[in-house]
């Protein structure tokens, strides 16, 4: 899905800011001020969410003891661990705003259960910004209870939908990591990363169905310097969507299905959105989702951007439909104008080693527009095949420059 982008994730945060600044009638604090705490909350720079007054079983509203761990834990200096323990404990938005005096880790060996009461919310359910150096770690699971809310989703019908919380947002977030977490059920996108720098995603595990509405498994955007790797996603819309604004990002070993693919995009929806380049996406399998590897634009985008230097390397397919896709005149659910004006320009994309069957028989489709043709595109050992019957392999290409070698002489197209 990929949205939403830069200008509405900017309205959310400034939100989430104001909201910040008046809760619990507590003095606003600048930006460049550690957050208090650590006094004697915490036992030798460990803060275990039950020993401040949390919870287990599901049942009890355990939002203020996490919420005051992470103040105590982010007021310490040093080396800080926030425990959560084994059990279920549920807990309405967090707001773990930095920076931070030490260095914090989340040990999320229990389950977090996001309340399902929307009325408690005013952005996301968890919600960091402005922190260094944070891990967040352990086998536990971030369960976003979205089935009890999916209903009140309505972003299918109009632009200006009210949006739903995201699970795990990291806003302005550096040279941080989330480690063998699984984040289940989210109510919109599962995993946020916005404006940050050297993020490492990695042993991952994200579910929800694959009818569920928006539940992008991990969006970006504004960012640099992602790596996701050895994760597995099955969500019901993009498992992984790199929004404007993001450069050097590395995916490697990712399983995606369901959903709607590895996606970049989409682009053009906003005014001011920046490029997106150097993104490198390498031994990954996506299984039975809609899309394979797929960069989408708006056909009536609002902004003139660039999207290039992407490389896809050692993919497997198995009956994706889709496999690689690049959507210039993208138009969900007929809600944009089809205008044909794009301003996106794509250049200088490599498919190399993308192998395995498609459940439909366009293995390729490169629907580039007439204006901005795409160019630079390159297949090498394009080698897909259509899993049913009576259609052959085809590929079609639109307004697409390129070159391809040792491929299927039916994708050869370029």
């Amino acid at each position: 899905m990929a949205f939403p982008n830069n200008a509405m994730l900017r309205a959310l945060f400034l939100l989430v800011l104001v909201c910040a600044a008046h809760a619990g009638g507590k003095a606003k604090e600048s930006s460049s001020t550690p957050a208090e705490g650590g006094g004697g909350s915490c036992d030798g720079g460990t803060c275990d969410i039950t020993k401040m007054g949390a919870t287990a079983g599901g049942k009890t509203d355990s939002t203020k003891a996490v919420q005051e761990a992470w103040t105590s834990a982010c007021g310490g200096t040093g080396k800080q661990k926030i425990m959560i323990p084994k059990g279920d404990f549920l807990v309405g938005p967090l707001n773990f705003t930095g920076p931070c005096k030490g260095d914090v880790t989340i040990q999320l060996d229990g389950n977090l259960l996001a309340s399902t009461d929307l009325s408690q919310y005013k952005a996301n359910w968890i919600e960091i910004m402005r922190v260094e150096n944070l891990v967040i770690t352990g086998k536990g699971t971030l369960d976003g209870q979205g089935p009890a809310v999916w209903s009140k989703n309505s972003c299918a019908k109009k632009y200006d939908c009210k949006i739903l919380p995201n699970s795990l947002v990291l806003d302005f977030v550096n040279n941080s990591e989330v480690s063998g977490i699984t984040l289940l059920n989210s109510k919109f996108f599962h995993m946020n990363v916005f404006q940050c720098k050297d993020i490492v995603i990695k042993d991952v595990t994200v579910t929800a169905p694959g009818d569920s509405p928006n539940t992008d498994g991990i969006h970006m955007g504004d960012s640099s310097g992602v790596s996701i790797t050895n994760t597995v996603i099955g969500v019901g819309d993009d498992c992984i969507s790199i929004g404007p604004g993001t450069t050097k990002v590395n995916i490697t070993g990712v399983t995606c299905g369901p959903g709607h693919g590895i996606s970049i995009g989409s682009l053009g929806r906003y005014k001011d959105e920046k490029d997106v380049t150097d993104i490198t996406v390498k031994d990954c399998t996506l299984k039975k989702s809609t899309n394979g590897v797929r960069i989408k634009a708006y056909e009536d985008a609002k902004s003139v951007l660039t999207a290039s230097k992407i490389h896809y390397e050692n993919i497997k397919m198995e009956d994706a439909a889709n496999p690689i896709i690049i959507d210039m005149k993208y138009c969900p659910n007929k809600i944009c104008t089809a205008s044909g004006g794009s301003k996106v320009t794509v250049k200088d994309v490599s498919f190399k080693n993308i192998t395995g069957t498609s459940s439909t028989p366009e293995a390729v489709s490169l629907l580039c527009t007439d204006k901005i043709p795409c160019s630079g595109v390159t297949m090498d050992n394009v080698n897909i095949e259509y899993s049913g019957k009576n259609n052959k392999t085809m590929a079609v290409c639109k307004n697409a420059k390129g070159s391809a070698t040792g491929c299927l002489k039916e994708l050869a197209c370029l």
